[in-house]
C-alpha cells in the first residue's frame, strides 16, 4: 500500500506521489509572531514533523519550509503596544517558538523564511499580477481582483456569490469589491516600510506565502500544510495569487490539522484565550505533551484537558519500562526473523500510510510493549529491571517505530544539571560500600550505572564518570 493523504482541495484520500521521485517538498504556514507560541501551533508543528519523519524512513528526502510572519497588523499593534520595535517583538517569539519546538523533538525546518527577508520577491509577484490585469493600486495600496480569478473558492468551497452577499457592510472604500484582497499596503506614520512602485509601504498577509514558497520550492508544492482556521481565507487568496501568476496547479496535496480547543474554544493569540506551550513544558516532560498531540488523529479537534495530560503521562510510562532492556540480551537475537516483530512493524507503517493516523501507530507501540513488559514478567524478575531477555528485538524495535513519531529522542530536559550532582552522590556512595567491604553492592551500582549508559572509571585517588 502507497502513502494516501487527505486532500482538503478534493476532499478525499489520495494516494501519494511527488512530483520528483525520492523528494518531497512541504511547506508548512508558520505563526504570527506576535505572541508566545501555544499548544496549539505545536500540535501544527508535530503534524509536519510527523510527516517529514515517515517520508524518511520510507528512504524520501524531505525540503521543509515554515515560514515566520514577522511583519502584520497584528505585530505592529503589539509591538506599539509594549513600545519596542517590531523586530524585537518577532525575535522574541520567534526564539519562544524554536525552543520548544527543540525540546517537543521537532525538527528544524530545512529553511525558516521571514516575510520582511523576501520583500524583493513579493514585488516581483505584485507586479506580475498587475501586468497581468489581476491586480491594481490605489493611493499606495494594492489589491488582488477575485472576480478575475475563475476558481475562487475550490479550496473552501465557498462561491463567490455567497461570499459577495455575506460580505461585511464596513469594507475599505479603495477596493472595488469587498472580496478583494491587499497585496500590499501602504505606510502609515509610525510604521515599518519598504520602497515600493507603489511608494513605501509593506506585504499584505497573504502574497507572502506565496512568494516564498514558490521561491523555495517551486511553482507547484507536493504539499501545503496549515491549520483549518486558514483554508479560508488565507490558503484560498495563495491559491489564486499564485496561479493567476503560474497558470499551474499551487499545491498538489492540502493537508489542514483541526484547532486545538480550550474550554470548547479555539486557542486564539488574538484573544488571549490560549495556554502557551512554555507553561505546559514546565510541568510535563516533551514526550507526554507529545503523545497528547499524537493521540488524536490530525483532523479532529483535540481539547486541552489536564486530566489528558496525566492519562498520556502514565501512558508514556507503560512504553518506557517497555525500553528499559539490558542491550547486551537483546543484541543475542537482534537478526531473529520474530513473525510478530515484522507483523508490528507492517501494522505501524500500514496505520500511517492511511493518513498518518498517529492514534492507530501508537495503538501498534502499546500492543508491542505489551508483548515485551508480558515476556520480561516471565523471567521472574521485577518489572523496569534492566538485564532481562525480552521478545527478540521487542524493545529495539519500539524504539525504532516510536523514534518515527518523534518519541524516545533522548532530548536533554532543563533539569539536567542536576546529573553530576546525583553522579557525585553515587560515587560517594560507592566509595563508602567499597570501604566496608561490601562490594557486592557496590558492585551492582557500577553495573546499573553501566545498563543506563553511564561507566565509571577507578583511578588512584577517585572515581570519574562519563556517558557510553
Amino acid at each position: 500500500m502507497g502513502i494516501r493523504i487527505y486532500n482538503t482541495l478534493t476532499a478525499k484520500k489520495e494516494d501519494f506521489q511527488p512530483l520528483q521521485e525520492g523528494k518531497v517538498g512541504i511547506y508548512a504556514c508558520g505563526m504570527t509572531v506576535q505572541e508566545k507560541p501555544h499548544i496549539g501551533h505545536m500540535r501544527a508543528a508535530v503534524v509536519a514533523d510527523v510527516m517529514w519523519r515517515y517520508f524518511e524512513y520510507k528512504g524520501l528526502k524531505v525540503t521543509l519550509i515554515q515560514n515566520f510572519t514577522d511583519i502584520d497588523d497584528r505585530v505592529i499593534e503589539k509591538a506599539k503596544e509594549k513600545g519596542k520595535d517590531y523586530r524585537e517583538i518577532a525575535g522574541q517569539n520567534e526564539e519562544a517558538y524554536l525552543r520548544a519546538s527543540d525540546r517537543l523533538g521537532i525538527r528544524r525546518a530545512t529553511f525558516y523564511p521571514r516575510a520582511s527577508q523576501h520583500i524583493e520577491e513579493i514585488i516581483r509577484l505584485i507586479e506580475s499580477l498587475e501586468a497581468k490585469g489581476l491586480a491594481y493600486a490605489v493611493d499606495g495600496d494594492v489589491f488582488f481582483k477575485v472576480a478575475k480569478f475563475k476558481g475562487y473558492g475550490k479550496l473552501s468551497k465557498k462561491k463567490i456569490e455567497d461570499l459577495r452577499a455575506g460580505a461585511r457592510v464596513k469594507v475599505d472604500p479603495k477596493k472595488r469589491s469587498p472580496l478583494d484582497f491587499a497585496l500590499w499596503k501602504g505606510a502609515k506614520e509610525g510604521e515599518p516600510w519598504w520602497e515600493s512602485p507603489w511608494g513605501r509601504g509593506r506585504p499584505g498577509w497573504h502574497i507572502e506565502c506565496s512568494a516564498m514558497s514558490m521561491h523555495y520550492l517551486g511553482e507547484t508544492l507536493d504539499i501545503h500544510i496549515g491549520g483549518a482556521d486558514l483554508i479560508f481565507p488565507h490558503h484560498e487568496n495563495e491559491i489564486a495569487q499564485s496561479e493567476a501568476v503560474t497558470g499551474k496547479p499551487f499545491v498538489r496535496t492540502w493537508v489542514h490539522n483541526e484547532w486545538v480547543t480550550l474550554a470548547g474554544k479555539k486557542m486564539s493569540k488574538s484573544t488571549g484565550h490560549f495556554v502557551p506551550i512554555e507553561e505546559i513544558l514546565e510541568r510535563y516532560e516533551p514526550d507526554v505533551v507529545r503523545l497528547f498531540l499524537l493521540g488524536i488523529h490530525y483532523r479532529s479537534p483535540l481539547e486541552f484537558e489536564e486530566e489528558r495530560l496525566e492519562k498520556s503521562k502514565t501512558a508514556l510510562e507503560r512504553l518506557k519500562n517497555a525500553l528499559r532492556v539490558d542491550e547486551s540480551n537483546e543484541s543475542m537475537s537482534r537478526d531473529s526473523k520474530d513473525s510478530k516483530t515484522h507483523g508490528h512493524t507492517r501494522l505501524f507503517e500500514e496505520a500511517l500510510e492511511d493518513d498518518f493516523n498517529t492514534p492507530k501507530a501508537l495503538g501498534v507501540l502499546f500492543e508491542l510493549a505489551k508483548e515485551v513488559n508480558i515476556k520480561r514478567a516471565q523471567t521472574g524478575l521485577p518489572t523496569g529491571q534492566a538485564g532481562m531477555i525480552v521478545a527478540p528485538g521487542g524493545a529495539k524495535l519500539l524504539h525504532t517505530l516510536g523514534g518515527v513519531l518523534g518519541l524516545f529522542q533522548g532530548r536533554e530536559e532543563p533539569t539536567d544539571h542536576l546529573v553530576p550532582d546525583l553522579m557525585d552522590l553515587l560515587i560517594n556512595l560507592r566509595d563508602q560500600l567499597r570501604q566496608s567491604n561490601n562490594f557486592d553492592l557496590s558492585d551492582e551500582i557500577r553495573s546499573r550505572l553501566g545498563n543506563l549508559g553511564i561507566s565509571l572509571e577507578d583511578e588512584e585517588e577517585k572515581t570519574t564518570w562519563k556517558r557510553k
